[in-house]
């Protein structure tokens, strides 16, 4: 169970059980194992990195290596250092089940319920494994038939901290986010940034937020984390959430660590001819459990928080309380097994309708955090439905909230830390249009040195940014299909195990609803002694440090050697002929070997890989010394490639 995400900013103090002793020259593996049990993954990560630079890596240094990576969130890097920790077969069961969870967190649903049928064979079979497998199983079916959900990232107000939680009052949107370090000098350690604080920002009828601003220091001068935000419709009365700011009380334990925790609270604000007046919610029991997450109904006398208070169905649950005569709120009840589970369920909100929007990890879903809806109301509900692609994603997504409503649209707006984004967590406005004419594009997969229809592809529908829309395997004849909207630009991208990926970039402008547009995609099969161009590695004159544009181009070779577990390359750079002969044939061996270097950090094994640089030895047109030819043709030759040795 993720305890930070459960309540994203419940507050935890870390006792360390044991550790690295006081001693004059710590080694380079007790520092990194201090930083680890520290928390402090990131500082850690780069410990353990050369720690397990070696032919014979510690399994432990792999094993918290990979575990790094998957606290930090960087499922990818996660995914490619638990694969080196899964080569051996004394490894501990428990990273078959987080490769799985990071295999899930990375889309790659497949293979991830085969990792985690694995695991299962190997330990007690339990419910929450079979939930991920049916989560596993859904996901796939839902990312090959989207929902007509268009999300678009709120980056106007979007920092590369933390937001979420959008609430509409009016014109206004509270939502919650971490300030600047330079304006709130208090830090939380987990995160190494500052308490959350309740933020505001206008919106306009297109649902785009702008104009951001803290909002009133009245409910925001506490000492530790406050928000998120629930209203009255007519934005007088405020229901915010925040963390205990007393003595600590609850404690746990795991493994040699111990923790204190503090709770969370409620308190109702009203607001008295501009003064925001304070009253705690009569259930806070900050000794005993937390309460938060408020949502009120539009009738405003059905209030809905989330609870981890005893008699209810696992950890958070949702529950309620009704306004009694006297205008206090009545006795909590829980909101019942329909919508809660043995996991978590938090972020409720409510429509006038009757529709009830919550974020859960106990109900099969696409990854940690999915948004689920039920209809009904108090305690009588209908059972939770998963909102499916691309409200949910492998990522976690919650706080979703309808704020508009009309015959043929729903808008609003939700959170979520998933792909693309501009910071961790952040906010999306979303419009859920009601289905309508689309054009087809339609496409086959080929081999192509053969040139036949390639089956079992898998096929990647895109945005012109690059956010994942639609995935689906192509057929026996390697034809694919996708519904997509007009006047809309989009990347189809085909990979498949033992060959090069291939894309296309198209566009539907100028079509009509019934309009077909083609793709054709060519995948290269690796073969032994076969050469591959890795197109667009450039280096800045005179240097051989590898630039962020050139890492994502390498970042392909890695999941090529990740995918391709025998594999054995040797990565060669070439440069024009410009230049003295022995000084290129350096030059160029100092890239190559930059750019294995680069490959090892990402998880891949250095025995693996042969660095070799071949200067201007293997020009591929006539431009030798000597030669008048154009910048473009001096071009073709500086280049990076890779040569299968082994397959």
């Amino acid at each position: 169970m993720k305890k930070l995400y459960i309540y994203p900013y419940l507050l935890v103090l870390i006792l360390l059980g044991s550790g690295v002793q006081a001693q004059e020259q710590p080694t380079l593996r007790d520092r990194a194992n201090q930083l680890y049990n520290e928390y402090q993954y990131a500082k850690a990560a780069q410990l353990y990195e050369r720690l397990v630079d070696s032919k014979k890596p510690r399994q432990n240094d792999l094993q918290n290596l990979a575990d790094c990576y998957r606290k930090m969130g960087n499922y990818e890097l996660a995914e490619n250092w638990y694969v080196r920790v899964l080569e051996d077969s004394t490894s501990n069961p428990v990273n078959k089940l987080r490769y799985a969870e990071v295999l899930k967190a990375n889309a790659k649903y497949a293979e991830a319920k085969k990792a985690f049928q694995e695991y299962a064979g190997k330990a007690d079979s339990t419910n929450e494994i079979n939930l991920q497998i049916e989560g596993c199983d859904s996901a796939i079916i839902w990312m090959k038939q989207p929902t007509t959900h268009k999300l678009r990232n709120e980056s106007a107000v979007n920092t590369a901290l933390a937001e979420f939680g959008g609430y509409t009052v009016g014109d206004k949107v509270y939502y919650v986010g971490e300030p600047d370090a330079i304006m709130f000098k208090n830090i939380y350690g987990w995160t190494g940034n500052p308490f959350l604080r309740v933020y505001t920002a206008k919106h306009n009828e297109g649902n785009i937020l702008k104009e951001s601003n803290i909002a009133e220091v009245s409910f925001n001068n506490e000492p530790y984390h406050v928000g998120p935000v629930a209203s009255n419709k007519e934005g007088t009365t405020l229901y915010v959430t925040r963390t205990h700011p007393g003595k600590e009380v609850q404690k746990e334990k795991e493994e040699r660590k111990r923790y204190r925790t503090k709770n969370l609270e409620l308190y109702i604000y009203t607001n008295d001819n501009g003064t925001w007046n304070e009253t705690p919610f009569a259930y806070n029991r900050v000794n005993e459990y937390s309460v938060g997450h408020a949502a009120l109904s539009q009738d405003g006398e059905t209030l809905y928080f989330v609870s981890d208070m005893p008699g209810g169905q696992g950890g958070t649950d949702i529950w309620y309380s009704e306004r009694l005569l006297n205008g206090e709120w009545g006795e909590p009840k829980n909101a019942g097994p329909m919508i809660n589970s043995a996991g978590d369920e938090m972020f409720p909100s409510v429509t006038k309708e009757g529709v009830l929007y919550f974020s859960s990890n106990g109900w099969p879903g696409m990854g940690n955090l999915d948004v689920f809806t039920a209809k009904g109301g108090k305690g009588d509900w209908s059972k939770a439905a998963n909102m499916r692609f691309p409200v949910n994603s492998p990522a976690d997504d919650f706080a979703y909230a309808v704020s508009d409503i009309t015959n043929l649209t729903e808008a609003g707006f939700m959170s979520s830390n998933r792909k693309g984004g501009v910071g961790s967590d952040d906010i999306y406005s979303f419009t859920y249009l009601k289905p309508k004419f689309t054009v087809l594009l339609a496409g086959v997969t080929y081999d192509r040195e053969t040139e036949e229809p390639l089956a079992d592809a898998e096929v990647s529908l895109l945005d012109e940014k690059g956010t994942l829309l639609a995935r689906k395997t192509s057929e026996l004849a390697g034809k694919f299909e996708f519904e997509v909207d007009v006047e809309e630009a989009y990347q189809v991208l085909g990979e498949k195990i033992s060959y090069i990926a291939d894309s296309a970039f198209t566009n539907t402008n100028g079509l009509n609803p019934g309009d077909t547009v083609k793709v054709a995609l060519y995948l290269d099969q690796l073969k032994q002694g076969k050469t591959f161009r890795l197109d667009n590695i450039y280096y800045d004159f005179d240097k051989y440090n590898i630039r962020k544009d050139a890492a994502v181009i390498l970042d392909g070779l890695v999941k090529i050697l990740k995918d391709n577990p025998t594999l054995r390359i040797e990565l060669s750079s070439h440069t024009d002929s410009r230049g003295r002969d022995k000084y290129n044939m350096t030059l160029s061996q100092k890239r190559a070997q930059a750019a294995v270097d680069y490959l090892v950090s990402r998880g891949i094994a250095r025995d693996r890989m042969i660095a070799k640089g071949y200067g201007e030895s293997k020009l591929l047109n006539r431009c030798a010394n000597g030669v008048k030819c154009s910048e473009a043709e001096h071009q073709l030759n500086r280049r990076t490639e890779f040569t299968v040795l082994e397959l």
